[in-house]
């Protein structure tokens, strides 16, 4: 999907087409979320009045880089897990042997399709992570795009959210149902992380 354009891509996404869904879009806010702090960096990066933040924003842009990758495969990656999720419910279940196989089909399946929207929420949280870090040295020109991207991480996060709550609603293996709980609650702390990000660009850009 890297080689795909804005529009194509936004076309699939309002098919009739199960895939890619929302949280395929959740993993590109995570993409948009990076893309935004490497903004940011490169506008402060070099600028004299700013010298003192140079190591943190050179830093910073660099996992920015690597995260936005990391979210195109994650794009990438939650299409690939909903349609295995279909294609495993719509497994043959007229015997012992094929009811078995298509329980665990389905299982394994919504294992990993629970599992795509817990590393978006995880790389959400790191350009979180990277959004508070540089909003105290940024260009201030440019520092309100920094919390645009705590806001595009944000609503990666909710995204994450809802689609690991609609996956574990079927999800019968108790240890996964725990380590979710735990990425639930690590999330909504997240969510208020960023609202908070956003209120401290805001003053910094208050008149």
């Amino acid at each position: 999907m890297r080689d795909e354009t804005i529009g194509g891509w936004l076309d699939e996404l309002a098919s009739s087409a199960p895939a890619p869904g929302g949280g395929a879009a959740g993993a590109l806010e995570v993409g948009i979320a990076a893309a935004l702090v490497e903004m940011v960096c490169n506008l402060t990066i070099g600028k004299p009045a700013y010298a003192g933040y140079e190591e943190t924003m050179i830093a910073a842009r660099a996992r920015a880089t690597t995260i936005r990758s990391e979210a195109i495969r994650l794009a990438a990656e939650d299409a690939e897990a909903f349609s295995a999720v279909i294609a495993a419910y719509r497994l043959p279940k007229e015997t012992e042997a094929e009811i078995a196989e298509r329980a665990a089909r389905v299982q394994a399946a919504l294992a990993l399709a629970a599992d795509v929207p817990r590393r978006t929420a995880v790389a959400a949280s790191e350009v979180l992570d990277l959004a508070e870090r540089i909003v105290p040295g940024s260009n201030v020109n440019v520092v309100s795009d920094a919390g645009a991207a705590a806001g595009a991480a944000r609503g990666a996060l909710s995204s994450a959210l809802v689609n690991i709550d609609a996956n574990r609603a079927s999800i019968t293996d108790p240890r996964l149902l725990a380590e979710l709980d735990a990425a639930i609650d690590a999330i909504e702390r997240d969510l208020a992380r960023a609202d908070r990000i956003v209120a401290a660009v805001r003053k910094r850009t208050a008149r």
